[in-house]
């Protein structure tokens, strides 16, 4: 789902069998971790709210540098099964998930592009991120190491001014995926998120490698592009 992005190899040398794994935790629009219900614990169903169409997606012709064929998923199709684990509460921010598990619809792509990748997701939930919040954990697990499924991954954040949007929560923050005691020579992988979220709508654009996008240009394009074909 999640294809090896020509970045990966001059970035960063992680072992072949855990590429994909990385890629698919982290540098992924869309990880969402399904909840686990308490045992015993009754699961009230939730009501999906409407689907999200396709065309909420950016258009390929405003993203800059010609991308290559985009590879389009459904959120139902891209949850995450990431066992990450860490004592300091940080493993949402590592794998960048905005998104509760529940009732969630979206759309999303990853395309490549001069310097890496780009990927957006558009998706609607009941209970949208508070972004501000998020970024205040940002800041608190601003250097953390966690174990990815056997990958010890060290994660540095820093949270930067987002884009004003009127009526919306905004963020924007860079991160840096590196393996402990790597070369200063190997930079690691960047990756960097911004994210736009008002009345149970999220837009999210990514990019991982140096694509050197606008990206806050390129994020409040997805949103004015998306927010009146979903009701905003």
């Amino acid at each position: 789902m999640l294809p090896e992005g020509p970045y990966m190899a001059a970035r960063i040398r992680f072992p072949p069998s855990r590429v994909a794994v990385l890629l698919i935790a982290v540098a992924a629009a869309a990880t969402i971790s399904p909840a686990k219900p308490a045992t015993g614990a009754a699961v009230a169903p939730v009501s999906a709210p409407p689907a999200v169409p396709p065309a909420a997606l950016l258009p390929a012709e405003s993203i800059p540098g010609r991308p290559a064929a985009r590879d389009v998923f459904d959120v139902a199709t891209a949850l995450s099964t990431s066992d990450s684990k860490d004592d300091e509460g940080c493993t949402d921010v590592v794998h960048g998930r905005l998104l509760r598990p529940g009732a969630v619809t979206g759309q999303g792509f990853q395309t490549a592009v001069p310097g890496g990748q780009l990927s957006e997701l558009v998706a609607r939930t009941p209970h949208p991120p508070d972004l501000t919040a998020w970024a205040g954990q940002a800041r608190r697990c601003a250097r953390v190491t966690v174990d990815d499924q056997g990958l010890p991954t060290v994660s540095t954040t820093t949270v930067e001014t987002a884009p004003a949007v009127p009526g919306a929560q905004t963020l924007s923050y860079r991160q840096v995926l590196t393996l402990p005691g790597q070369p200063a020579g190997l930079p690691g992988l960047r990756l960097r998120t911004v994210a736009i979220a008002a009345g149970g709508v999220l837009v999210l654009l990514r990019d991982a490698g140096a694509t050197d996008l606008d990206l806050d240009t390129l994020a409040v394009a997805a949103w004015q592009h998306a927010a009146p074909r979903l009701g905003r």
